[in-house]
């Protein structure tokens, strides 16, 4: 038995698992609460996928984003946009200086966006043209100043967060741009007791400190690790067949989306979702994913990309409520 459990302890897949698991304990170590919101961050950073979140300020999410940064010693940047910041305020520039031959030379001052882990804070209050510098580099993990392409470090994890209450000044992101983000994370409001744990943890002496426990080379690998989680192809199919209930004009559609949605998601959707739902698998302590993990992961995944019409605004529908309409009138499948 004892030479099973030693074998079983080298599983790539056990040992990524108990990554993922030290880092969620290390960052709960700081951050009161919000354990979806920490898990869901996880999932982000080790699958090489952005993530957006979204709450009241206040609560956390700066916060969120730091500790985990500095529980895998990330280099980490913090970018508060607004709407007089240009691109290259994010992107760097190009400097002229003069060498020790009196020649002038030119040279990369590297704007924020060249770190590992990157808060883009307010989001939407920064110009089109400066959320398209920041799509970039989440997408093609690269920044372009002038004729020249630089590529950037490995991992790369782009945290941004949005106000939903004051939405006066900003420039709501395009759903092209929603789509590119793995998951949208709504960060509650903590409870009583949680705030009662805050107080106390912020007004004494000691604050607690972040142990690093990871580097970027084991985060690149645990998330090739992930991606080798196998998927049962009625699990897909169950994945994909959630995404096409999304959209209003697919026979599978409930009646509620049909009336209220104006464009559902994209195939990228049913990517996500399976991606995430291996994440969980393995947070869960399985090799394989379960229906559990998929209906975990399809709020996540699917409500930033689900687009609401005037009348569902009107009558208060909200992506969340759509996707579980979702997933009640979709069958579960029951496996082979």
């Amino acid at each position: 038995m004892a030479d099973g459990n030693s074998v079983q302890h080298l599983n790539p897949f056990d040992e990524v698992r108990d990554l993922c698991q030290r880092l969620t304990a290390e960052v709960g170590r700081r951050v009161v609460g919000q354990q979806e919101a920490v898990a869901g961050l996880t999932a982000g950073l080790l699958t090489g996928g952005n993530v957006l979140m979204e709450g009241v300020p206040g609560i956390g999410k700066t916060l969120l984003a730091k500790s985990l940064s500095d529980a895998v010693h990330l280099h980490f940047s913090r970018i508060q946009f607004t709407p007089d910041l240009m691109p290259a305020d994010i992107l760097g520039t190009h400097m002229v200086h003069i060498d020790a031959d009196g020649r002038p030379q030119m040279s990369l001052q590297k704007g924020p966006l060249f770190a590992n882990v990157i808060l883009a804070d307010e989001i939407n209050r920064a110009s089109p043209r400066t959320q398209a510098a920041l799509l970039e580099a989440m997408q093609e993990r690269q920044v372009s100043l002038g004729t020249e392409t630089y590529k950037l470090d490995s991992p790369y994890f782009v945290v941004a967060t949005q106000n939903p209450i004051d939405q006066e000044g900003t420039y709501p992101l395009p759903e092209a741009q929603l789509d590119r983000f793995l998951m949208k994370l709504l960060i509650r409001f903590p409870t009583e007791e949680e705030v009662l744990e805050i107080v106390a943890r912020t007004t004494g002496t000691e604050d607690a400190e972040i142990r690093p426990i990871a580097n970027a080379d084991e985060i690149v690998a645990a998330g090739k690790t992930i991606r080798q989680v196998p998927v049962a192809d009625f699990i897909a199919r169950y994945a994909v067949s959630l995404v096409f209930a999304s959209h209003p004009e697919t026979p599978k559609a409930p009646a509620a989306v049909r009336r209220y949605v104006k464009c559902g998601a994209s195939p990228r959707a049913a990517q996500s979702v399976i991606l995430v739902a291996k994440f969980f698998a393995l947070l869960d302590g399985r090799m394989n994913v379960a229906v559990d993990d998929i209906q975990r992961a399809a709020f996540p995944c699917l409500r930033h990309r689900i687009l609401i019409n005037f009348d569902g605004i009107a009558d208060d529908a909200t992506s969340d409520s759509l996707i579980e309409q979702i997933l009640h009138e979709i069958p579960r499948p029951k496996g082979k």
